[in-house]
């Protein structure tokens, strides 16, 4: 009983300790935001909460809130153990050009608690520098441009998706994308699928972090046109490969 009782404990503890770190990442937000290029944005996810994880955000890259979901290559990076990613390119609302950078904190024993993640919208800066690059070029200016250090926006990391993050505003709408997109990425209807092609979109969904989402098994069973219980059994399967 006692040591049952020091474990209770040791949990309230730990998830005390938790709290008090999410509230001095909080107290960072806005002054981080403050420093960086506008317009930006810097945005707290608690970890704990997903999908509706954004506990603190200041900016208006993205036209989020607090309460809002997190996004899909966030929930990819958790998937994956990519903690770190700087200065990645996506595609912000309205067709506007980011840059993004994600860091995921981990607990001690490993666990993630907490994501700060900064987006930069850089269409404008885009725009000046291709406005300095035919500058440069005029008059044979070429020579100048050479000696000047490359200030270019290429990301430091990661290459530019296929397709962009995706900012969203709700649970539902996260999901529907990232179904949508892991068909698409088949090219085959649901309809004419078999059961190798499912598989895939599973496999997919698995490795975007789909199946971090609230009731996201229900979910792609009924896009996928089977029972929750073969999802499971296909999840079991590609574990076992």
């Amino acid at each position: 009983m006692q040591r049952g009782r020091a474990k209770v404990l040791s949990e309230a503890e730990s998830e005390e300790s938790t709290t008090e770190l999410l509230r001095v990442l909080g107290e960072v937000v806005a002054p981080l935001a403050l420093a960086m290029p506008l317009p930006s944005e810097v945005v707290l996810h608690d970890l704990r909460r997903l999908p509706n994880s954004i506990v603190s955000i200041t900016g208006n890259a993205t036209g989020r809130r607090i309460g809002d979901p997190a996004t899909d290559v966030l929930l990819q990076h958790l998937q994956s153990g990519e903690d770190v990613v700087v200065g990645y390119p996506t595609d912000l609302p309205d067709g506007r050009e980011g840059r993004s950078t994600t860091v995921i904190l981990r607990l001690e024993g490993g666990d993630p608690f907490a994501a700060l993640c900064v987006n930069v919208d850089v269409t404008g800066w885009r725009a000046a520098g291709q406005s300095v690059e035919r500058f440069l070029r005029v008059g044979g200016a070429e020579q100048v441009a050479s000696r000047i250090p490359d200030t270019s926006l290429a990301p430091t990391t990661s290459p530019r998706p296929s397709e962009g993050e995706m900012f969203v505003r709700n649970v539902e709408e996260l999901a529907t994308e990232l179904i949508r997109r892991e068909i698409a990425r088949i090219g085959i209807p649901v309809e004419e699928m078999k059961k190798r092609h499912k598989l895939r979109v599973v496999a997919g969904l698995e490795s975007r972090g789909m199946f971090m989402l609230r009731d996201a098994v229900d979910t792609v069973a009924l896009a996928l046109n089977v029972t929750r219980f073969t999802i499971y059994n296909y999840m079991s399967e590609l574990a076992s490969e």
